[in-house]
């Protein structure tokens, strides 16, 4: 910095580390890698799952009703209402404990294993996640009938 400038201002290095924690959490987790992930928000029943660690994550291999009731073209369509979907999801990873003013569900879990599949569009990882309550949070939802196992996405996965 030459002494012709002014040194930053609090409020500008504020807004730069807050825009590069922004980035940061909304990265998507590379294919193959394992990490962990606290939950502490949930929209649908397949996601995402917002993670304190960054990560949103997109169930890997089920389909779930969207918010609005709908279901996306070509995906498999289960008869469960979304708000149903999305509380037994809440419910598998831990307690609710709010919403947001966006809609979200806020919740308090313990920390999950999870590995992702790669980006699952926009800023979020597709992935395969363990809860400590539940288990496998995929096999979870299909087995409670609340999503179904979409085929094309499911692959080799056991439960």
């Amino acid at each position: 910095m030459s002494c012709d400038q002014p040194a930053p201002t609090t409020n500008t290095r504020v807004t730069t580390i807050f825009s590069f924690l922004l980035f940061a959490a909304a990265a998507v987790a590379p294919s193959g890698e394992t990490f962990t992930c606290t939950p502490t928000r949930v929209w649908d029943g397949d996601g995402p799952i917002w993670c304190a660690e960054g990560p949103r994550i997109r169930l890997s291999g089920i389909a779930a009703r969207e918010m609005d009731g709908s279901c996306r073209p070509g995906q498999p369509c289960p008869d469960v209402p979304a708000e149903q979907a999305r509380d037994a999801l809440v419910n598998l990873v831990g307690r609710p404990v709010g919403v947001s003013r966006e809609g979200h569900i806020l919740v308090e879990g313990p920390a999950m294993t999870c590995r992702s599949e790669g980006n699952a569009g926009g800023a979020r990882t597709a992935a395969w996640c363990v809860s400590p309550r539940s288990g496998d949070l995929s096999c979870a939802m299909v087995r409670g009938g609340w999503a179904l196992r979409w085929d094309r996405y499911w692959r080799n996965h056991r439960c």
